[in-house]
């Protein structure tokens, strides 16, 4: 199931990229724990058939470098302009999956952008995948972290 999970994200991922910033050098590999001060984490809380949340990590540069090509304006701190823009990149990478979760009859629904760190907690996701994704602007990790609903 964690394959059938991962390759909606990278699929999505790849045409928001693609569409929104002309972004088509992407590039993905299994990631390891990854958290940095200099990260803007989003947390999109996920409902349905599958329940908990994908988190996304963007560090800095990549935030200020995606959010430049998106508004054509230097950015040069992460302010609520960057924010609001990151998080929106991540509501809409989040909606493509579910779209193409419920084409395979698995529906579920997203919840609105969280912004801060995630809480570690000890639980068990029996669908839980690491992935980090490279482009030319920089790498964006997701931790997908879901279970099938009881």
């Amino acid at each position: 199931m964690n394959d059938n999970l991962y390759s909606p994200f990278l699929e999505a991922t790849r045409n928001v990229f693609q569409l929104m910033l002309d972004l088509s050098d992407i590039s993905d590999h299994p990631a390891e724990s990854f958290q940095s001060d200099n990260e803007l984490d989003i947390s999109i809380g996920v409902i349905g058939e599958l329940t908990g949340e994908v988190i996304y990590r963007f560090p800095h540069a990549t935030s200020l470098g995606m959010v430049n090509i998106m508004s054509g304006m230097e950015m040069d701190s992460v302010d609520d302009f960057v924010t609001s823009a990151i998080s929106e990149i991540a509501n809409i990478i989040s909606g493509n999956v579910l779209t193409m979760l419920a084409e395979k009859n698995l529906n579920c629904d997203i919840l609105p952008p969280a912004l801060g760190k995630p809480e570690e907690n000890n639980k068990e996701y029996s669908l839980r995948t690491a992935c980090c994704i490279s482009t030319s602007v920089g790498d964006v990790y997701l931790d997908i972290r879901l279970n099938p609903a009881a």
